[in-house]
């Protein structure tokens, strides 16, 4: 590797286009983070074989399952 390369794929990523699901907005400062992730391999098949936007779904299914825990909580928190 050049030893003058510095990679940049650790660094947030700043979103400037639409989401693909208008239902959800972005995070309120429009950053993602990449990571690496493994999934099952069925599964993600699965999100792919709905077409482009596979990662955009994934996270959306994380997104709304992270809501419902949340309220979840905040009911037994009162």
């Amino acid at each position: 590797m050049n030893k003058e390369y510095v990679p940049d794929w650790d660094h947030a990523v700043m979103r400037d286009e639409e989401p693909t699901i208008a239902s959800k907005p972005l995070l309120a400062n429009g950053v993602k983070q990449i990571v690496t992730i493994r999934l099952d391999v069925d599964m993600l098949e699965w999100f792919k074989g709905a077409g482009p936007g596979y990662q955009t779904r994934i996270n959306q299914v994380l997104r709304e399952h992270m809501d419902a825990q949340r309220a979840a909580a905040a009911k037994y928190d009162k």
